[in-house]
């Protein structure tokens, strides 16, 4: 199964913050680590954002290290970004995703083999 769902997204004024949410209970391929990235309006290329290892390992891209947190609740299965100080910049819709796990440092900025619908985030100025 490779199925993910997003939730959490919104719209918020700049400075706010918010959290996603993304079940990962339907996901049950093995070797894989999530993660999130992001597609801008009217853009067809995505950005990966935050990506976390089977030992926690975090990274993230320049543009949202210090402001965006990935973490996750095994016993639930629910992987989080925490997003805090949002700009008008972080619009996009926010996809949940799997990749091969070498990739949460080298791969980051195209993260995601498999990902589930998105959650759109709109910051108001």
């Amino acid at each position: 199964q490779v199925q993910l769902v997003e939730s959490g997204g919104g719209t918020v004024q700049a400075g706010a913050s918010l959290t996603l949410s993304c079940d990962t209970s339907g996901f049950t391929r093995t070797g894989y680590c999530l993660g999130w990235w992001r597609k801008f309006p009217g853009s067809s290329s995505r950005q990966g954002v935050a990506a976390i290892g089977m030992d926690n390992h975090q990274n993230y891209a320049e543009s949202v290290r210090y402001r965006f947190t990935i973490s996750r609740d095994s016993a639930k299965n629910i992987l989080y970004l925490h997003m805090t100080d949002l700009k008008v910049d972080d619009t996009a819709r926010y996809y949940c995703a799997a990749d091969r796990c070498y990739n949460v440092d080298s791969g980051l900025a195209n993260w995601g083999v498999f990902w589930g619908q998105g959650t759109q985030v709109t910051v108001s100025s």
